[in-house]
């Protein structure tokens, strides 16, 4: 899910986007990143797919309200 789409956590501020309503739309592969170069890991990278603004590619309960499946893989070169 991308920034447009996700409700809101209470860190990293920048990350977020005020909706309505009191929501949130939260960046999550930015939000990612950040834990990750924290902890370290220097080199990541990301497909900037959003899984609710991409029917064609991804279920989305948030979108469609039915659920589906989908994979991530994720490895350490």
């Amino acid at each position: 899910m991308c920034a447009r789409r996700s409700e809101r956590r209470p860190k990293s501020d920048a990350a977020f986007v005020a909706k309505a309503g009191g929501k949130f739309w939260c960046d999550l592969p930015r939000l990612a990143r950040e834990r990750l170069f924290a902890l370290g890991v220097r080199r990541v990278t990301s497909a900037d797919l959003c899984t609710v603004s991409d029917p064609a590619r991804f279920f989305s309960f948030r979108r469609d309200g039915v659920t589906g499946r989908m994979a991530t893989c994720i490895w350490l070169a």
